[in-house]
């Protein structure tokens, strides 16, 4: 039998009741005015929440899938690169452009610390065709200072490109503002939905890295993607994910109708009160302070941080993540993303206790 559990994951993470009802209507066809009606609208509402003004395109994929599509549409082969890695996931980002024969140099940040600006400074050349940051490192919930870096980047010939599939919706991003040219995220994690959709901002400067583009694509083309949203009726090249759609332009409805800035608030209060609860416990966190995230929190464990989890899980209905690569069995992960309140966070930090003193 199946027992519902809180996911306190850093993704995916609870969904919303009123997402699952509104997933729970009929399907759409997706060749019809009623799904283009909603697929403008939610068009629209992904504008919002990215701060822009540009086209942001969806697919249904996890956010390993607009990594992807984001290398193949943006760059030809041996193409150079500088990317940032603080993490697994940064890491993940330079694997994929290494696979379409791309030619990145990595700066290289020990995990659980953010990039310095001087480092990019000093390693950023005209051959570079882009720049690659992860905003908010999942694997170690290191964020790097994304607005900073953009007021560098600002009238560079280079593309400036950021992961934020951990953070957009729960930590502030002005991707127009902040001079990213292109911003890829996911539903699954802040947005509050399920997993399954990708979504990539893309602007003018982009589009122009996109026509020259010579690496093979066929699902994930932006130029067709993009053809098809500006259509009389809005649509998708093939069939879209109709019912997750549905539940994420609802997800975003309760982003909108909270306040895009109060959900900032929101994440940040809560962030904090967990991070104190921690302390409180006696524990240590991972990350340096300077770069806390507001989403997720990564808690030291020395080779107990399996159990904890499998505690936690077994015993109190909690989900939790434990640390990936060289951080297995090291860490513990707590999500405080999305759909979260003070409750959870109690019940969280109440739940690790009970669970520590089982251990210990």
């Amino acid at each position: 039998m199946y027992i519902n559990k809180l996911l306190m994951t850093p993704g995916p993470t609870n969904v919303p009741k009123r997402v699952l009802n509104k997933m729970n209507e009929l399907v759409f066809h997706h060749r019809t005015k009623e799904f283009g009606r909603v697929f403008e609208e939610f068009n629209e509402r992904l504008k919002f929440i990215f701060q822009t003004n540009n086209t942001v395109l969806t697919f249904p994929a996890a956010g390993t899938g607009g990594l992807e599509a984001t290398i193949v549409n943006m760059f030809s082969k041996k193409d150079k690169i500088l990317a940032v890695s603080v993490g697994v996931f940064g890491d993940r980002f330079i694997e994929i452009g290494k696979t379409f024969d791309l030619d990145i140099e990595v700066i290289n940040i020990p995990w659980g610390k953010g990039v310095e600006i001087e480092e990019i400074k000093s390693k950023l050349r005209e051959d570079h065709k882009a720049l690659i940051v992860t905003h908010n490192e999942t694997s170690t919930g290191a964020v790097n200072d994304i607005k900073k870096i953009g007021e560098f980047m600002k009238d560079k010939n280079q593309l400036y490109i950021v992961d934020a599939v951990s953070s957009l919706g729960g930590i502030e991003i002005q991707m127009d503002n902040w001079n990213i040219d292109v911003l890829i995220s996911a539903s699954q994690k802040a947005l509050m939905s399920p997993p399954g959709l990708t979504f990539v901002g893309v602007n003018e400067k982009a589009w122009g890295f996109a026509e020259s583009s010579n690496i093979s694509k066929y699902y994930f083309d932006f130029k067709k993607a993009k053809k098809y949203m500006e259509k009389e009726i809005a649509q998708t090249p093939y069939t879209p994910a109709v019912s997750l759609i549905l539940g994420t332009n609802e997800s975003l409805k309760i982003i909108e109708e909270e306040g895009l800035y109060n959900v900032y608030k929101r994440h940040e209060k809560l962030a904090t009160r967990f991070r104190d609860g921690v302390k409180k416990l006696g524990l240590d966190l991972f990350v340096d302070k300077k770069y806390y995230s507001n989403t997720i929190t990564s808690i030291k464990l020395q080779n107990k941080a399996d159990k904890l989890k499998d505690i936690m899980e077994d015993e109190f209905n909690i989900v939790i993540a434990g640390g990936q690569g060289i951080l297995k069995d090291k860490i513990i992960r707590v999500g405080h993303m999305g759909c979260v309140s003070e409750e959870m966070i109690n019940l969280t930090l109440d739940s690790m206790k009970k669970s520590l003193e089982k251990i210990y």
